[in-house]
Formats: C-alpha cells, sequence, structure tokens
C-alpha cells in the first residue's frame, strides 16, 4: 500500500528530475518492465497506440522529448494516491494541464503509466 508520504515524496522527485532534465534521475523512478501510453508518445514515436514498453524505450522516449521541448518544466498541482497507484496532476511550460495515473509496485518503481491531457 502507497502512503500519502510515499506519493508525495515520489512526486516531487518525479518533478524535479523532469525539472532539471536529469535523465537518469528521471528512469531511477521505473520498473525494467514498465509501460507507458501517452498521446505524446504517439505524435513523437509516430506510433498510433501511443504505447512504450521497457525501460531502454522508455529512455529513448524521454530523451527524445528533453530534447523536442528543451524548455520543458512542470508545476505540481496535485498527488492522488491508492492501495498501489498514484496520479500525478500537473501543469508544463505551456500550461496544458496533464494526469498521469501510475501503478507502482511493492519496491516503489514504476510499472505502468497512463497520461492524459486537456490539450
Amino acid at each position: 500500500m502507497i502512503t500519502e508520504e510515499q506519493a508525495r515524496e515520489l512526486a516531487q522527485d518525479w518533478i524535479e528530475a523532469w525539472n532539471a532534465h536529469d535523465l537518469d534521475k528521471i528512469m531511477s523512478h521505473y520498473a525494467e518492465s514498465v509501460i507507458l501510453t501517452s498521446p505524446v508518445a504517439a505524435k513523437l514515436l509516430n506510433q498510433p497506440s501511443g504505447t512504450v514498453i521497457g525501460k531502454a524505450a522508455l529512455r529513448s522516449y524521454f530523451k527524445q522529448g528533453l530534447e523536442v521541448y528543451p524548455d520543458l518544466k512542470f508545476e505540481l498541482l496535485d498527488v492522488l494516491w491508492g492501495l498501489s497507484s498514484l496520479v500525478l496532476y500537473y501543469i508544463n511550460q505551456n500550461g496544458t494541464k496533464t494526469g498521469e495515473f501510475m501503478e507502482v509496485s511493492s519496491t516503489g518503481s514504476v510499472t505502468k503509466v497512463v497520461a492524459n491531457y486537456n490539450e
């Protein structure tokens, strides 16, 4: 079970890693078998499913994202948590609101991500 403290710590560390554009720190949150689904991934990867499978592929996708969006910055608005998941609600440098649902393993690694945007 994820506690409020764990959810808030993961969220803050995740936001700080992205805002620092620190790819190694960003990747430290994810399991080897992670699966991410995102409309941005569909666009950047020219892949209709928007699905990225595995940590190596995710690293490559995130690297590309940091290059395409050099002014990328996130502001955390809220964190919601459940038994083994959390939702990060934030805005980016363009004012786009995002909700990322993340499943988290018993070791604290993110195993699944589903990103949703308001634009």
